[in-house]
């Protein structure tokens, strides 16, 4: 079965020259649990979008709780805390869950899912020709930039470029790109940098595509809420409805010892700020709205007074 973000992530860490030998087990049977995990998903089911998306989340929960607490938290050694942010064991788990859940709830929904959801799309970000008065180039030297992104609904796009009008194929250049409808930046704990990082990406998302949304979702919150209203960010979703943990409480975490002495109370921590099935549920919603085509009747718009 090929294995998606996270799934990778976890073989990398088994195959780093730098994991202590202890670990090494412990991953492998992260790498079982992982593709239990997706089997899970992929074949979870249920009457309705709202019992599906309740479903989908208590099988997140279920697993990431293990990730943070069973394989990272409980390891003796302190390899696996201390480089998780280079790792990136614990923050792609949400990035691999994401598009699973979107399409399933599509599907539920619509019954099909006529466009590509999926994570790390390089999505389309501005056209250039790379040609001048004397050197004209085939096609004019039709060029596309690309952007990765952590979650987007796309649709792919062909594009041919050429002087002649017939297309001559010894003269046009065929460009293949995504289009990015949905996107969505995936961060742990969004703190006031990550926000104007954001802001400056979701500009230039709009700028290329203008029907675009974009979404900031974040598990803990690390930063005094700021209104999304001058950005061009369509929302922010905070998906545990928590802060981070206080920088005093963290820093005990970086040995075992440390982890052990704050390990009830850390369990406790996760499990009171769970992934909310609300916010998934609000997620989706967004992204149905986008999927319905609802012609406006004049008669109705009339009744109404706006539209």
């Amino acid at each position: 079965m090929p294995r998606g973000t996270h799934g990778e992530k976890i073989v990398a860490a088994m195959e780093s020259a730098k994991l202590p030998n202890s670990d090494k087990s412990r991953l492998e049977v992260a790498l079982q649990k992982y593709d239990e995990w997706i089997i899970a998903l992929e074949e979870a089911d249920a009457p309705t979008v709202d019992e599906l998306i309740e479903k989908l989340v208590g099988l997140l929960n279920k697993y990431k709780f293990y990730i943070d607490i069973n394989l990272i938290f409980d390891s003796p050694e302190d390899f696996l805390y201390r480089q998780k942010g280079q790792l990136k064991l614990d923050n792609t788990v949400i990035e691999e869950f994401l598009p699973i859940f979107v399409r399933k709830c599509i599907i539920k929904e619509f019954g099909k899912c006529d466009v590509e959801v999926g994570s790390q799309t390089a999505t389309f970000s501005s056209a250039y020709f790379a040609s001048s008065l004397s050197s004209p180039t085939i096609g004019g030297g039709l060029s596309i930039k690309t952007k990765d992104q952590d979650f987007s609904m796309s649709r792919t796009l062909y594009l041919r470029s050429s002087y002649t009008p017939t297309f001559d194929a010894e003269k046009t250049v065929t460009v293949t790109t995504h289009l990015g409808y949905v996107m969505a930046e995936l961060k742990t704990n969004l703190d006031k940098t990550m926000y104007q990082e954001a802001s400056a990406t979701a500009h230039d998302v709009k700028l290329a595509v203008t029907g675009a949304k974009y979404y900031l979702l974040c598990d803990f919150l690390d930063m005094t809420p700021i209104s999304t209203a001058t950005t061009d960010i369509d929302e922010i979703l905070i998906v545990r409805k928590a802060k981070r943990i206080s920088s005093n409480v963290r820093k005990e975490f970086s040995t075992f010892a440390g982890r052990q002495a704050h390990r009830a109370w850390y369990i406790d921590y996760l499990t009171n700020n769970p992934y909310s099935a609300d916010i998934f549920r609000r997620f989706v919603e967004h992204i149905f709205s986008q999927m319905k085509n609802e012609d406006l009747i004049e008669e109705s718009v009339l009744d109404l007074g706006y539209f």
